[in-house]
């Protein structure tokens, strides 16, 4: 199914509230994704940053479109100066103390099929070490800063 979203869930040893801190704070966020200057979770807000393989970055150009505090973010997810759009969302889920997150990369299928970069199979591979290693690690670091 060449149209079929990508979709990843996780089960994060984390309480929900924490994993949606880390999903929507940018001072969390630039710890674990993206080091953006500004992010709101509201409805329009815009955002963007470059990253990409080594002496090629693209400059991602993001917009949130859906905001369901604690439970789902969804953004478009485009790249300047290439054609196609595609939408990312976050879906948290609390099972106890600990979140299932359930994120859905869809639209892949319009971005120029000649750019080997943006293949579904690299989001895959991307999603899956920003999720398993960097954001994991994150959410579940026991030492969270006591405060003073």
């Amino acid at each position: 199914m060449k149209n079929e979203p990508f979709v990843i869930e996780r089960t994060l040893n984390a309480p929900i509230q924490k994993v949606w801190k880390a999903l929507t704070d940018k001072d969390q966020m630039k710890q674990w994704y993206f080091d953006l200057p500004e992010f709101k979770p509201e409805v329009g807000f815009e955002f963007q940053f470059s990253a990409g393989p080594k002496g090629k970055e693209y400059l991602h150009l993001c917009k949130i479109t859906e905001v369901i505090a604690g439970k789902k973010l969804t953004h478009s997810w485009r790249y300047d100066g290439y054609e196609g759009n595609s939408f990312v969302t976050f879906e948290l889920f609390a099972e106890g103390q600990q979140t299932r997150l359930k994120l859905t990369h869809a639209g892949l299928e319009t971005f120029p099929k000649s750019n080997p970069d943006l293949a579904k199979e690299n989001f895959a591979q991307g999603w899956t070490s920003i999720l398993d290693a960097s954001l994991k690690e994150f959410v579940e670091k026991q030492n969270t800063p006591s405060t003073p």
